[in-house]
């Protein structure tokens, strides 16, 4: 059996359960699909976009302590990171709001004062 997620050194059990959501299984799936990726794909399912959340990803697929990450290093992952959210796609979430906007299921404050 695959190790879990929250075996990688700063992935705990809440970023494993985003991992599973998004369907990334096992720490081995995990570092073959490599942070940036990853994340997308985090995105993708319906994460909200966190800048710690990115690198603490990226220190740990590197086998270092999150706060290991200072300086001009940082700075390059939060553009990658800004990279990454700018490219993703709305969240299926996103796109199931619209919907329901579209068919009236959703009702706005106008919608609700009296008359």
């Amino acid at each position: 059996m695959s190790d879990p997620v929250s075996s990688i050194r700063n992935l705990g059990p809440a970023f494993e359960q985003a991992c599973t959501r998004a369907g990334i299984h096992s720490a081995q799936d995990l570092r073959e699909m490599g942070a940036d990726a990853a994340y997308a794909r985090l995105l993708e399912t319906g994460s909200r976009p966190h800048f710690i959340g990115y690198y603490v990803l990226v220190m740990g697929l590197q086998g270092r302590p999150w706060n290991d990450c200072k300086g001009e290093e940082k700075k390059a992952l939060r553009q990658r990171f800004d990279a990454i959210k700018a490219g993703v796609s709305a969240a299926p979430e996103s796109q199931l709001v619209s919907d329901l906007d579209a068919i009236g299921v959703r009702v706005s404050a106008n919608d609700l004062k009296p008359e």
